[in-house]
């Protein structure tokens, strides 16, 4: 992960092998957050794997603070989607 801007408020945030499959999930993520203004990102060029991440808040807090607390609580609904099929496959396999 790359940072790039002038202010901690609104930050660039350029990752490398991801694709919309995280930037889309993480979007939404942050966006959940009040004291988030904007929040998007882009594909550089469809044969580069890197995205540009943008967070700019209300300038209450840097724009690292939602970044980080989007990745924990992404990571989190991984989490307990794992937890949840592999009990269920427990269950059904117990079933049988």
């Amino acid at each position: 992960i790359q940072a790039d801007g002038t202010d901690g408020d609104c930050v660039t945030f350029v990752l490398h092998d991801e694709d919309h499959t995280l930037g889309n999930s993480l979007r939404y993520m942050v966006m959940k957050n009040p004291d988030v203004e904007f929040c998007g990102y882009c594909i550089t060029h469809p044969s580069e794997s890197k995205i540009n991440f943008r967070i700019q808040t209300r300038g209450a807090l840097p724009a690292v603070e939602p970044f980080r607390k989007g990745l924990n609580d992404l990571m989190g609904v991984c989490q307990h989607v794992l937890n949840t099929f592999e009990r269920s496959m427990k269950e059904f396999r117990a079933q049988k």
